[in-house]
């Protein structure tokens, strides 16, 4: 099964030699599986050809806002909505899954509580997922039949699912402890509050659901669809 990787944004400079960009990360969370991954870096005007180029799609995180006026965003909307007309699975991870809801009839600003970073919990069912979330951004309005399988106070649309063919999640399952301390130190500085940061910093090492995600997330792509 071949998975586009839609890249929107790239890591940063100081962290790409150790982890790789985003598409690497995904592709290894992903990996062996029998998932083959092609990337797109649609943030740099590289886009598939079609939404059949590949049979299911992933929507990375990004620097950008949804919601800004880049060449690039109208493009990645109508590629969205004919991935989702086609039925085809269609993944989206922090900018991801704002785009999507976007792309789809929501609506996605900043949060006047400002950020979230770092370790945060979600209530998800009778659960609590843990995961690292690094954004201001948020989906403040759902598109029409979009639900709501897990969130927090903070952050009330945190996964999203749209049919059995969409799934999105505010929060980074791609993100280990190293990552987040990188970017603490290369773009948290000056931008998040202090607080947060340092916050975020003595959380670092906490057990979290990355691996739970990367397993639902291999099994929604690989799942059996009328």
């Amino acid at each position: 099964m071949k998975i586009g990787i839609l890249l929107t944004g790239h890591a940063p400079a100081t962290l790409i030699a150790d982890t790789g960009d985003y598409d690497k990360i995904f592709a290894e969370m992903l990996g062996g599986h029998g998932l083959r991954f092609q990337n797109y870096a649609v943030v740099d005007g590289q886009f598939p050809a079609g939404a059949d180029d590949a049979d299911g799609w992933l929507i990375t995180g990004s620097k950008h806002g949804a919601y800004e006026d880049h060449a690039w965003i109208a493009p990645l909307e109508a590629l969205i909505r004919d991935i989702h007309a086609r039925n085809q699975p269609l993944i989206g991870v922090c900018f991801g899954h704002q785009i999507i809801a976007q792309a789809l009839g929501g609506k996605v600003e900043k949060h006047p509580g400002g950020w979230a970073v770092g370790h945060t919990d979600y209530k998800h069912g009778d659960q609590t997922l843990a995961l690292n979330a690094w954004h201001q951004d948020q989906v403040t309005r759902r598109p029409k039949g979009a639900r709501v399988l897990a969130g927090n106070d903070f952050c009330e649309n945190a996964i999203l699912a749209y049919g059995d063919t969409i799934w999105t999640i505010q929060p980074h399952p791609e993100f280990s402890a190293f990552f987040v301390d990188g970017l603490i130190r290369t773009r948290g500085r000056a931008v998040v509050p202090d607080r947060l940061l340092d916050a975020a910093a003595a959380r670092l090492n906490r057990a979290n659901n990355n691996a739970d995600i990367a397993t639902h997330m291999v099994g929604f792509f690989k799942k059996e669809r009328a």
